[in-house]
């Protein structure tokens, strides 16, 4: 059967509405040391009137491919974020529970916490990625349903060079082949147990889904959804952010 054939096939189950259940986690543990915030977390943070985290799961609340959404918190945090969701209308949100770590393990209580019955593929992003389309959401899950993984990227058009110690340029790096990763990642759920608890049980160290899935040999599809999904880290990120959906709403786009 050809990979033609296939997404062709993959499409067609979509458009009559017997696509995979699909659950999204939103990892918001994260305490954001690099934000210099004085005693607020950095996915509790506004952006034009809203919460980091409110505007990532209006997102997935709105992608008709997303079917629950499961929220991972800091344990202090966890009546706070349950009650932004419910403030805010977001009726996919299931459950919010307490992360673990580090984000790999924080994942992982996120992936504990789906309907393992029923949920056929989990999409996992980061809240502080808070500029996530609902439609880059579908065309990232779209290509997992036909690839068993995918994930959220851009590619990089800067000139790349390797150094060495003691900061000399050693090379310049191709950038034809170079890509920087972003969420959501998403893949087929028994393939993400597989991956995720063979890499505990090794005691392998991720920084992204994306590293445990390669590491058993799945190979991973990158679909690119541009530069304005970056990650929200410093308080100039905030400002950039705050550009963006300004710039959205007057095309009338949010």
């Amino acid at each position: 059967m050809s990979k033609t054939y296939h997404i062709c096939r993959v499409l067609r189950l979509i458009s009559r509405r017997k696509r995979p259940r699909t659950t999204a986690i939103l990892l918001a543990g994260g305490v954001g040391s690099r934000m210099q915030s004085a005693g607020e977390t950095k996915q509790l943070m506004q952006v034009c009137g809203l919460p980091l985290i409110v505007h990532a799961a209006l997102a997935f609340e709105q992608c008709p491919y997303i079917d629950d959404i499961v929220v991972v918190a800091r344990r202090e945090e966890l009546k706070t974020v349950y009650d932004l969701m419910e403030q805010h209308g977001i009726r996919k949100c299931r459950r919010v529970v307490p992360g673990g770590e580090t984000r790999q393990l924080s994942a992982i209580a996120g992936f504990e916490a789906i309907d393992g019955e029923k949920t056929k593929f989990v999409a996992i992003h980061d809240a502080a990625r808070c500029l996530i389309t609902p439609g880059q959401i579908a065309d990232v899950v779209a290509a997992a349903y036909a690839e068993r993984a995918a994930a959220a990227a851009c590619r990089v058009f800067d000139t790349v060079k390797r150094a060495n110690a003691a900061g000399y340029v050693t090379e310049t790096v191709d950038r034809e082949a170079l890509w920087l990763a972003q969420t959501p990642q998403v893949f087929d759920a028994t393939l993400y147990r597989a991956a995720a608890y063979t890499a505990m049980q090794a005691k392998f160290v991720a920084t992204d889904d994306m590293m445990l899935c390669e590491r058993i040999g799945q190979t991973v599809k990158l679909i690119d959804c541009g530069t304005d999904n970056f990650k929200v880290t410093t308080p100039g990120d905030l400002l950039r952010a705050a550009a963006v959906l300004q710039g959205r709403r007057k095309d009338g786009q949010a």
